[in-house]
């Protein structure tokens, strides 16, 4: 590197955003990844034995996934090269791949490739991978916000380990606050600044686990505020809700999030919890889900999950489906809510879904048998020569309109599909 190039990045360091200037240096600056990276874990091991192999990290935005790749950077004796899914494509895989080669060959140095957003890499690139990847020619890192179980292929994917991160806790974000505020090299430790306990938990909260949206917050109001006549920088959660004036949800229509919050909200109907069924439509509600798609589980689970314990409840969450469609939102935020507390409040029976799915797995399975003579159609002419319906009894002329027949075929007369259950009702009103 020459002086110019040193200059550049030295200036470009000065003038990168607080959160990425405060991106922790060493295994023991990383918060919240105990999991794994605590000591004596497998992953951290590992690293510090520059033994690492092909793995992808995998969680939400802020949790620190390219900030291990970059710890992996500095402890290796390998070449590491990163790449970005977005702007790499196959050429320069090839290219890379090829001078990795012949590094092995040359010098024995293996070669680490670090790719960011891997799950934006298309089927094509990832099919390039896979070779070099198998053969050991090179190392791959992959970062992702998205499952990569949805995102990466199966070939490349069973050559991978994966590392999930989590969330960042709310402490961990305002441990990571205070040293930011009070960092004289890498923070903002030069600006005198004031800030109160409940500005500081109102940024951490708002962060939603992802503490880049917390620093870069703090930095643009931190550039924002003039100093008062003591030349001190005073923030309060009020100058923080002109920056941050709804907190972020996250939640994305097609990925990981999306999948999991529907779950956790179809279960808490299940479960008959009120209090979390709101909270999960709310969440969807927040972060822009469709209604509609909403609507239609509502209408699911008062079948799947209430069935005929409640048959009031389908009549709810149909008519609440066709009431959104007449209102729409803000309002239908209403609706929505009562149609899935009435799902949670109501006593629950699976006894239509386990009835009608054991009946179509015994179709497609076993030897389901003939209608028997009495069922069958005896209204065209010739059927009666034919025994149909001659047998039949009408359950109307019989005593409250019920008498014992034979209805299933006989290879299936001995098979009971349906088993009522009635459970008490919960009753949280």
């Amino acid at each position: 590197m020459d002086l110019f190039s040193m200059a550049k990045e030295g200036h470009l360091k000065k003038k990168a955003p607080l959160a990425s200037r405060m991106r922790p240096k060493t295994l023991d600056d990383i918060l919240g990844q105990d999991e794994i990276l605590g000591k004596g874990k497998l992953l951290r091991n590992a690293i510090e034995e520059d033994n690492v192999n092909s793995l992808i990290f995998y969680g939400p935005p802020g949790t620190g996934k390219t900030t291990i790749a970059n710890v992996i950077a500095e402890e290796t004796n390998s070449y590491f090269i990163k790449l970005n899914a977005v702007i790499n494509g196959v050429a320069d895989l090839r290219r890379i791949i090829a001078e990795a080669e012949e590094n092995l060959s040359l010098y024995q140095k293996s070669t680490i490739i670090f790719i960011d957003e891997i799950h934006r890499f298309n089927k094509s690139q990832q099919d390039a991978l896979l070779p070099s990847v198998e053969a050991g020619i090179v190392k791959l890192i992959g970062a992702t916000t998205e499952n990569p179980f949805f995102s990466i292929n199966s070939a490349l994917l069973s050559r991978l380990l994966i590392f999930r991160l989590n969330s960042l806790s709310i402490e961990n974000i305002i441990d990571i606050i205070k040293k930011s505020i009070t960092d004289t090299k890498q923070g903002l430790g030069n600006y005198n600044i004031s800030i109160t306990e409940d500005a500081i938990d109102y940024l951490a909260k708002s962060a939603r686990g992802d503490v880049r949206i917390a620093l870069n917050s703090l930095e643009m109001v931190v550039g924002s505020i003039k100093a008062n006549e003591k030349g001190v920088r005073v923030i309060s959660v009020k100058n923080l809700k002109e920056i941050i004036s709804n907190p972020i949800v996250a939640y994305d229509k097609t990925g990981d999030n999306h999948y999991d919050i529907i779950s956790a909200f179809i279960k808490s109907m299940r479960g008959s919890d009120p209090d979390a069924t709101l909270h999960y439509l709310a969440r969807m509600l927040e972060a822009g889900e469709d209604p509609r798609f909403i609507a239609r589980r509502i209408v699911i689970h008062a079948s799947e999950d209430v069935g005929l314990a409640d048959p009031n409840a389908l009549v709810v969450a149909q008519s609440a489906a066709s009431a959104l469609e007449f209102i729409g939102l803000p309002e239908g935020r209403i609706i929505l809510a009562q149609a899935a507390l009435y799902i949670a409040l109501a006593p629950k029976s699976n006894a239509v879904i386990t009835g009608i799915d054991s009946a179509l797995n015994d179709i497609r399975n076993i030897e389901i048998g003939t209608v028997p003579t009495h069922l069958r159609d005896a209204h065209y002419q010739g059927a009666q020569k034919l025994g149909h319906g001659l047998e039949y009894k009408y359950p109307h002329n019989y005593p409250n309109g019920f008498v014992e027949q034979q209805y299933l075929p006989d290879a299936l007369k001995e098979k009971k599909y349906y088993n009522s259950t009635k459970k008490k009702q919960i009753n949280n009103t």
